[in-house]
């Protein structure tokens, strides 16, 4: 049985609902994403049961405060099994670093967010004044001071997070989208070409979560995703 490659995002308030996605989920081959949608409404209590279930948890949080707030908010989750959670780049060297040493005392991997997958050319130009290009490069080679253990970003970096980071470097990519739908996605990719170019995880949510069987999508994108 090889690692699980597919992170299934579960987004939402209602505890029924999650637990409903939950039943219908493999932890042989999937962890499972708890963001701020859920993680708000239900807490620590649904991390410690999904947990329970034997599920890696991806807590994505996304972490982006003054570095001591940053450390004692990752210290707090030390009665939580969190395989990884996740750190704003731009947070700063000085903030990733405190990241790093409190989550290593909590066994868990610090995952640094470039830029969110919503955002095009334009917003980046907004934004940051650079092009998206230039930020994320920006934001990578941060992220390689603070020697961090991960990045998240668009399948649409990954050459320059293998060029910049190594490719020894967890590299976790949402926008995973099979089939074109209009969403808020703006920087997508299917899942097989995201793994050969590099990804080590893929997230991916809506397109298992609110299909019409999600065990069988779930497998369905497994299959996929090893195929020759």
């Amino acid at each position: 049985m090889t690692d699980p490659r597919i992170i299934v995002a579960i987004d939402t308030f209602d505890l029924k609902q999650a637990n409903a996605i939950l039943d219908q989920l493999n932890p042989n081959i999937c962890l499972v994403k708890i963001g701020s949608v859920i993680f708000n409404a239900l807490g620590k209590t649904f991390l410690k049961h999904v947990s329970s279930r034997g599920f890696k948890i991806f807590l994505d949080l996304k972490l982006h405060d003054i570095p001591n707030t940053v450390y004692e908010t990752i210290i707090g989750f030390n009665d939580c099994k969190i395989d990884m959670l996740t750190v704003h780049l731009s947070g700063g060297e000085e903030m990733l670093n405190k990241a790093m040493l409190a989550a290593k005392s909590i066994n868990a991997k610090v995952i640094g967010v470039s830029i969110l997958t919503s955002l095009d050319e334009k917003d980046s130009l907004a934004l940051f004044n650079s092009k998206i290009e230039d930020q994320i490069s920006y934001l990578f080679k941060i992220a390689l001071k603070a020697n961090i253990d991960g990045i998240v970003c668009s399948p649409h970096e990954l050459e320059i997070a293998n060029t910049i980071l190594g490719t020894h470097v967890i590299k976790i990519t949402p926008g995973i989208r099979d089939v074109k739908v209009e969403d808020d996605q703006e920087r997508t990719m299917s899942a097989k070409e995201a793994i050969k170019k590099g990804s080590t995880y893929l997230v991916i949510g809506r397109p298992i979560t609110q299909a019409d069987d999600v065990a069988d999508a779930l497998q369905n994108f497994n299959d996929t995703i090893h195929e020759k």
